[in-house]
């Protein structure tokens, strides 16, 4: 999965996605018929059962057949913007308010097979349907969100940021998964 860079972090570091938000938009998509899956650090956050860091955003699986549910739900919030950014692709892109609460939207497409499906026709990746049967709770709510071995290993593949490095050692100490190789310690 594409990672957005440390640059566009810091472009719109006023961006913030308390829990009470996060809620708020889970809850507004459920009343549509929305099937959310929670991902990226509020994914680990949710997995771990604690908020354990300040989130700038809320990643978000969602089937791309019910995006047009997603845009009426989150238009009720205020959330109604595209954030470009160079990369950015029709099954992956920003929404925002324009002040605070901003969303990244990962949409995905079921395979006859059960499997899921991310990216285009040519070089998307499919995944098995279990990397988003996770559960786990943000703010005492219990909410769906990528499974601990899944938000591993889509936190891997590209150089780690802070983020990264605080996320990854928190899910693989608690969920026994052997730290990927990237984030080992250094050793002189």
């Amino acid at each position: 999965m594409r990672r957005r860079s440390d640059l566009y972090l810091r472009t719109v570091s006023h961006y913030a996605m308390s829990a009470e938000n996060a809620l708020a938009l889970l809850e507004r998509l459920h009343a549509h018929g929305v099937d959310a899956c929670v991902g990226g650090g509020w994914s680990v956050d949710a997995l771990l059962g604690k908020q354990t860091r300040d989130h700038s955003d809320l990643d978000l699986w969602v089937p791309a057949a019910h995006l047009d549910p997603l845009f009426v739900a989150f238009g009720e919030a205020g959330v109604d913007r595209i954030f470009p950014w160079p990369g950015d692709r029709p099954w992956n892109f920003v929404l925002h308010d324009g002040v605070r609460l901003r969303v990244d939207l990962h949409l995905y497409e079921s395979l006859p097979d059960g499997s899921l499906h991310y990216g285009s026709v040519v070089d998307g990746d499919a995944f098995p349907a279990e990397a988003l049967a996770g559960h786990g709770f943000i703010a005492g709510t219990a909410v769906r969100c990528e499974s601990a071995e899944w938000a591993v290993r889509w936190h891997t593949g590209y150089p780690a940021r802070d983020v990264d490095r605080h996320d990854v050692p928190l899910l693989c100490r608690k969920f026994g998964i052997p730290l990927p190789e990237s984030f080992e310690p250094c050793v002189p």
